[in-house]
């Protein structure tokens, strides 16, 4: 939402309070409120007229206000139903403004998106992680951009050997390039959140590392290794995988992977030939 008036006294600004539902912490609800930052987000997102845009969680509509000039068909799923009602009322004379009220976890974005949409967000903190898994689900949005706590931009951007690599760089790296567009301030929110905040941009690689089909359990395999992350790969696989020591030193010289390497230094490639070669093992 772009910043209050400081010229309208208090009774104006009284009433302008009033007509907003209250912030829920429950939800993470920290609203952006620097219109130039708004506009590069958009910016990031790139949105044509002919362009299908979801919106997770567009709030009190600052972002959204933006999209709905820029694209063809706006889609704001919205979880905090006095916001929705909210912004029904603010664009019920937009006929390329939809809201749905519902949980983005819950919701089928390809059906509401089509074969060919993008997808922008202020992305609640607490649960930015299993909303990047649901954005990367095949077929992935042709362009994602997300405003996210900084340290997750960093491990989402992160490469191997690196102190932010983690899980989650893997996870997102064997299906798409990420980017890190534009770093923000605290004070560009109301109210301020307790850390730093960046924008980053997915793009879904044209040739996914992993397939479709195999992404969930890679995924399960990935996160398990890094639960392990200062382990060596031969304990590693043998805890993951429950193989013996002969079999697990077996798929790593197949691998080509030192059995004394540790996750954190493995790249994504290396997990996926990992990842295969066991699974044919079973």
């Amino acid at each position: 939402m772009p910043p209050g008036r400081r010229d309208g006294g208090a009774r104006r600004g009284s009433e302008k309070s009033a007509r907003n539902p209250p912030v829920l912490k429950k939800y993470g609800q920290h609203f952006l409120s620097d219109q130039r930052i708004l506009e590069e987000i958009v910016n990031a997102l790139a949105p044509s007229a002919s362009d299908t845009v979801i919106e997770i969680g567009p709030g009190r509509g600052s972002l959204t206000d933006i999209l709905v000039e820029r694209s063809g068909r706006v889609v704001g799923v919205e979880l905090d139903r006095a916001l929705a009602d909210q912004l029904r009322a603010k664009y019920r004379d937009r006929g390329n403004v939809e809201i749905i009220q519902a949980d983005v976890l819950e919701t089928n974005l390809h059906l509401l998106g089509g074969p060919d949409f993008l997808l922008i967000g202020n992305v609640p903190y607490y649960i930015t992680t299993p909303i990047v898994f649901k954005a990367l689900e095949p077929p992935i949005p042709r362009r994602s951009v997300f405003l996210v706590q900084r340290e997750v931009a960093e491990r989402m951007a992160a490469a191997e050997d690196t102190d932010a690599y983690g899980a989650l760089s893997v996870n997102v790296a064997v299906v798409a390039t990420t980017e890190q567009v534009l770093s923000v301030p605290p004070g560009a929110f109301k109210p301020p959140p307790k850390v730093d905040s960046a924008v980053i941009r997915l793009v879904p690689l044209a040739r996914p590392l992993i397939g479709a089909e195999s992404l969930p359990a890679f995924r399960t395999f990935v996160q398990a290794a890094f639960g392990l992350r200062r382990k060596q790969m031969q304990r590693v696989l043998r805890t993951v995988r429950g193989i013996s020591p002969e079999t697990a030193a077996a798929v790593l010289d197949e691998t080509g992977i030192d059995p004394a390497a540790r996750p954190e230094v493995l790249s994504p490639s290396d997990f996926v030939r990992l990842f295969e070669r066991l699974r044919a093992t079973q």
